[in-house]
């Protein structure tokens, strides 16, 4: 906890929701698919707007889900949400769309729009920990064994699970060290699998803190009945 003399960091929130939602294979945008009659969008909206420390809220789409996503923001009550910008061709190009937007607030936080539980208790424990160390993303232990391959397929290595995390966003920074990352990954041409590994390809030292289990991301038809399970799990116990 921050004792008085810290402001609560504020930190602009990017929802990213603009893929193609190819391996969801229902023909329809997955941020729109339902849980408990709540579509997966809403869901995460929710959470943001709920948390002590997201001052506002960007939103990256596909340029015709616009109208929709305004209407779900009316039909839901989302107050923080202040932009929606179209996405680019790739997460990273969507992520630098909305960045472009971000001015006055010390950090951001870069969301997937398909990850509906994540807690607003971690997305404020998140921001803090960010305004402290600059960088930070969450992660869990997998629960798996995991296998390093060869090129032929045969086990190299069997890390310690202790030392792996499957990581999770939000993932929180200060908006300098995020504009000044994706700026170096473009002069680049470098691609990074989350904005995470963009910090880190610029040199940045990333801080993980522990996720949440239940911080899915909804991808494929099985995940929706997870995600179901997740969602009645939440409403008895929390």
């Amino acid at each position: 906890m921050f004792s008085k003399k810290y402001a609560k960091p504020k930190a602009t929130a990017i929802i990213v929701a603009a893929g193609d939602s190819r391996r969801m294979g229902q023909g329809v945008n997955k941020q729109f698919l339902l849980i408990d009659g709540i579509p997966v969008l809403a869901h995460t909206l929710e959470k943001f707007d709920k948390a002590e420390t997201i001052g506002n809220i960007i939103i990256v789409t596909k340029p015709e889900n616009i109208p929709t996503v305004w209407d779900m923001i009316k039909e839901f009550g989302i107050r923080k949400v202040t932009d929606i910008v179209p996405g680019g061709a790739t997460r990273q190009q969507s992520v630098m769309n909305g960045l472009r937007l971000v001015e006055n607030d010390a950090l951001v936080a870069v969301h997937d729009g398909a990850r509906p539980f994540v807690s607003p208790q971690l997305i404020d424990r998140l921001c803090e920990t960010g305004q402290e160390f600059g960088a930070v993303v969450p992660g869990v232990i997998p629960k798996d064994t995991v296998k390093v391959l060869d090129k032929t397929g045969t086990v190299a290595n069997t890390p310690d699970r202790d030392t792996l995390r499957c990581i999770q966003t939000p993932q929180v920074f200060k908006t300098d060290i995020l504009k000044l990352a994706y700026i170096r990954a473009e002069e680049a041409t470098f691609t990074g699998t989350d904005d995470g590994s963009v910090v880190e390809f610029s040199g940045v030292p990333v801080t993980i803190t522990d996720g949440e289990n239940t911080n899915i991301k909804v991808t494929t038809p099985e995940d929706l009945l997870i995600a179901e399970a997740i969602c009645q799990f939440l409403k008895n116990n929390y």
